[in-house]
């Protein structure tokens, strides 16, 4: 059964401040951030990526335009196949094991099943000449952030703005945090702009989303 329409996820309402063209979305899962992004900039192209197919399916129900593209596939650094760790909360779900502190802060992202999905590296499927104008690329995985940075290296030159959800604490087995992706997209010509929705327990902090900006554009 699908789910009923996405609420935008008007948390990133700060956003609509840029001047964007083109969004990739990755991460898409029903279409939460696609929905806001048709809201706010309704002329912009995007792309969407989501490998877990009941997501897709509400996704494409409720997300559609000229512009619109959706990828049912998750995004790494190498192209191939993977196992898809599925939460309760789907839109919890990772390519990594979901870790012990996962599950402790947030007891619905309990894995209740695994299958099978494609991987692809983003710069095989989005080239320089898909993007209008000046893009965004947000990136919401589950701890395999890192990867799909390195999956776009062909790609990320191009880019405008990178949001992307860090953790500062390991939730996801094995998953890259926060200061590694800092200090990638510093090397790779990028500022943090800011860090944005910051969720904490017991006064420290769990994860965040953080905005960077290209040195080059």
């Amino acid at each position: 059964m699908l789910q009923g329409a996405p609420a935008p996820s008007i948390e990133h309402d700060f956003l609509r401040r840029l001047d964007v063209e083109t969004v990739i979305d990755v991460g898409a899962n029903i279409g939460q951030f696609a929905t806001w992004v048709r809201w706010r900039f309704p002329d912009a192209a995007l792309i969407s990526f989501e490998p877990f197919p009941h997501a897709a399916a509400t996704y494409r129900q409720h997300v559609s335009g000229p512009r619109v593209t959706l990828h049912e596939c998750a995004l790494g650094s190498l192209a191939g196949t993977s196992t898809l760790h599925v939460a309760g909360s789907d839109d919890s779900s990772s390519l990594l094991e979901i870790g012990d502190r996962q599950v402790e802060l947030y007891p619905s992202t309990k894995e209740v099943d695994t299958i099978e999905v494609p991987v692809r590296r983003l710069d095989e499927i989005v080239t320089t000449n898909d993007l209008r104008g000046a893009a965004l690329l947000k990136i919401d995985v589950q701890g395999t952030e890192l990867d799909v940075l390195h999956g776009a290296s062909a790609l990320v030159g191009s880019i405008r703005w990178v949001y992307v959800e860090c953790s500062f604490v390991e939730l996801y087995t094995g998953q890259a945090l926060a200061p590694e992706i800092v200090r990638f997209l510093d090397a790779a010509d990028f500022d943090l702009e800011g860090i944005y929705n910051v969720s904490y327990h017991d006064g420290r902090a769990i994860q965040g989303d953080f905005l960077f900006v290209s040195r080059l554009a």
